[in-house]
């Protein structure tokens, strides 16, 4: 059995659908993302995992030009295409984008953009393909129509998907990220294969039930959710202002999931910096975390600490627990960070971008080449690495079994 699976990754941005990939031995052809800033972090990761000819792998170019696919067949060259990967960008689905525009997301074009995913798959026709996305896709429409029937119409063209959308919702703290996560993962499987999407469903194995499932006695052969102390416990602590892009560490104690992500990391620590903050926000931060309050009690308790935006609702300033997953994590946090309080309150500041990283699974060598503000968007846009991880080998099982039917061809 081929153990260098080949894929194409669509909607690339910085690389966390495909990390979950290159850690499960997948090789990747080619990279398309029209971001420049997320293009820089594609490109030192596959440099990290030793690629050449890395400037033709990753095309930072616009999906929807119209010569896309023969760049795209110019950067794979001969190679046998097994897998295509990506998620077309979320704003335009997600509930909170929706909310925010005035026409409902009706008006923007990305949500058209799924029809050039839908285009490359049908001219390339891998054997598989992942195309991710957030849960507000579901309830999306335009002129009336759901956008997901107008996609898995589109999809089930020459492959074979399942017939329940619900279950193609996956969280990702049941695969071992500290972080309450849940997304679309619509996979399908080429028609002239004797492999059903179920069953590659199936392989995608949970490892950790989640904090709505402690009392589920069916979970019991299940590990105990991660939480932000076991990813961020270890971390120097840092004060607004305080920290270093590039420093040296050695953690004194590290948790079994600190030990995963620091693997490859020597002694080096990344992106470790804390933002300033006015004094006021200091003292909101440092009063939440220590009380346990959210915003509401703690504008109550402080009234002093009142905020001038008449337009903050009580998730506006969230604190993040100890005990508990992380909430999701938004690229919201290149703007303020607030709902992402850190919560030890003597630090009394939002989290780093390496924190958010390791609430997302990033491993600690994974590096961000980018401004601070274009790290937090990057991560906070991110498919988790080892929820993707644990797609990937799920796919690869099923490419496995294909691989080992004596009449299949290769």
């Amino acid at each position: 059995m081929r153990h260098n699976y080949k894929f194409i990754d669509l909607f690339a941005g910085c690389g966390g659908l495909s990390e979950g990939f290159y850690m499960q031995g997948f090789e990747a052809l080619v990279h398309v993302e029209i971001d420049k800033f997320a293009c820089e972090t594609l490109k030192k990761r596959m440099e990290f995992y030793g690629y050449s000819d890395i400037e033709n792998k990753v095309l930072e170019q616009d999906i929807t030009d119209e010569n896309i696919i023969e760049e795209i067949k110019e950067a794979i060259g001969g190679n046998k295409v097994d897998l295509i990967i990506g998620g077309p960008p979320c704003q335009s689905f997600s509930t909170l984008g929706r909310a925010r525009d005035e026409f409902g997301m009706q008006k923007d074009p990305r949500n058209y953009l799924f029809e050039s995913y839908v285009e490359i798959l049908n001219y390339f026709k891998p054997r598989f393909f992942v195309f991710e996305n957030v849960t507000g896709l579901l309830t999306a429409e335009i002129k009336g129509k759901k956008i997901v029937d107008l996609i898995l119409k589109e999809l089930s063209r020459n492959y074979k998907l399942l017939d329940d959308v619900q279950n193609m919702i996956l969280n990702s703290v049941h695969y071992g990220v500290p972080q309450e996560r849940n997304r679309v993962i619509i996979l399908g499987v080429r028609k002239d294969l004797n492999i059903s999407p179920e069953s590659i469903y199936s392989m995608i194995e949970k490892t950790h039930y989640s904090p709505d499932d402690e009392l589920n006695k069916e979970n019991q052969e299940l590990k105990k959710y991660l939480t932000v102390k076991d990813a961020i416990i270890d971390l120097p602590k840092l004060r607004p202002g305080e920290g270093k892009e590039v420093t040296e560490y050695t953690p004194k104690k590290m948790t079994e999931y600190v030990r995963r992500l620091r693997k490859n990391a020597d002694n080096k620590l990344m992106d470790h910096v804390a933002r300033n903050h006015n004094s006021k926000d200091i003292e909101r931060y440092k009063e939440m975390a220590k009380n346990g309050w959210t915003f509401r009690e703690l504008l109550f308790n402080r009234p002093d600490l009142n905020h001038d935006n008449p337009r903050l609702f009580g998730n506006s300033y969230v604190v993040q627990q100890w005990d508990k997953p992380s909430k999701t994590i938004i690229a919201h946090l290149y703007k303020d960070g607030n709902q992402f309080i850190h919560p030890d309150y003597s630090q009394s500041r939002t989290l780093t971008a390496r924190e958010a990283a390791r609430l997302q699974s990033f491993p600690d060598d994974f590096e961000f080449p980018v401004s601070r503000t274009q790290q937090y968007k990057q991560i906070g846009n991110a498919v988790p690495p080892l929820l993707a991880e644990a797609i990937a080998k799920a796919i690869k099982k099923g490419l496995d079994i294909l691989e080992s039917e004596d009449n299949y061809d290769i």
